[in-house]
């Protein structure tokens, strides 16, 4: 940051005023809805924009993850709430182990509901946020901040790289704004926000369309998904009892009763499920070809 700017966010596109939304307090409430509706399209201008890096980091998350690594979340106010997000709906959807994605939230989980701010101008938290999960060299962090120049995700981004783990970061401002050492920069400028300087507008709808692509791109290329089924659902309710009866009964084309009682006999697993029927196997056996193939389904039924 040049000398001019260490005391002013003034020139980050983050914080300039839209001149599309100036008359924003005098529009119809319909006038307003149609403002945002417009100004959104800018969110899906920025992931094309980022395209590259999106497909890059993916490839990096899931590379590290086939080696016992871990994904962090990490960042400040809503950036920050946006990781827990995402890194919270994974075991869910994927069927991972809760130390698998994580998100790391500047003022813990007390932030989540109460705003603490402030707390994102301290860089060393961030970096003690690291040394507290003992991050490592298989491990990937992703820093999030909105307008680029949260000191608590630069201190984690910073050490992160010292220990040895892999850097992402995601800002909503050019890089000749704010810089960063990460290893993999993306950066999605969806512009002025409506409200000046909100960025939980625009900024924090196209960081959840970036964090939907990183997680779930990583869990295809991780064999979570056949086709385009959750296979890994875990069966925890009765919503995902009835996707994972869905997707069993789809791919088998089994009756309902048929397919309830495949799932029953797979330990609900529908990945079991279907190698059981595909095969005419047992559970064990279906295990077992899971296990040997690294549990990605897709790849177990070709080889079969």
């Amino acid at each position: 940051m040049t000398p001019e700017h260490q005391n002013t966010r003034a020139h980050l596109l983050t914080e300039q005023v839209n001149v599309n939304s100036a008359n924003l307090d005098r529009l119809s409430t319909l006038e307003l809805v149609d403002l945002f509706n417009r100004e959104d399209v800018h969110t899906i201008n920025a992931i094309a924009g980022a395209r590259a890096e999106l497909a890059i980091a993916i490839d990096t998350i899931a590379d590290s993850l086939r080696q016992g690594g871990r994904l962090f979340y990490i960042g400040a106010g809503t950036s920050g709430r946006l990781g827990v997000l995402d890194a919270a709906e994974c075991p869910p959807t994927f069927c991972t182990p809760p130390e698998l994605v994580q998100g790391i939230l500047a003022g813990g989980v007390g932030a989540l509901i109460k705003s603490s701010e402030g707390l994102e101008d301290i860089a060393s938290d961030g970096a003690q946020a690291m040394s507290d999960n003992q991050i490592g060299q298989h491990d990937v962090v992703v820093g999030i901040t909105a307008g680029g120049t949260t000191p608590y995700v630069h201190g984690a981004i910073e050490c992160a790289k010292q220990r040895g783990a892999k850097t992402i970061f995601i800002a909503c401002v050019p890089a000749n704004q704010v810089a960063s050492i990460a290893d993999i920069d993306i950066r999605l400028p969806v512009g002025a926000e409506i409200l000046s300087g909100s960025t939980r507008l625009k900024s924090g709808t196209v960081t959840k369309m970036a964090l939907n692509i990183l997680s779930t791109g990583t869990m295809v290329k991780l064999g979570k998904v056949y086709g385009n089924r959750m296979v890994d659902v875990a069966v925890t309710n009765t919503k995902l009892l009835d996707r994972a009866l869905q997707i069993v009964q789809d791919l088998t084309q089994l009756d309902r009763e048929a397919a309830s009682e495949l799932l029953t006999a797979s330990n609900r697993s529908v990945k079991v499920a279907l190698l059981m029927h595909w095969q005419q196997i047992d559970r064990v056996q279906a295990e077992a070809i899971l296990a040997k193939n690294y549990g990605q389904l897709r790849v177990a039924a070709d080889n079969l």
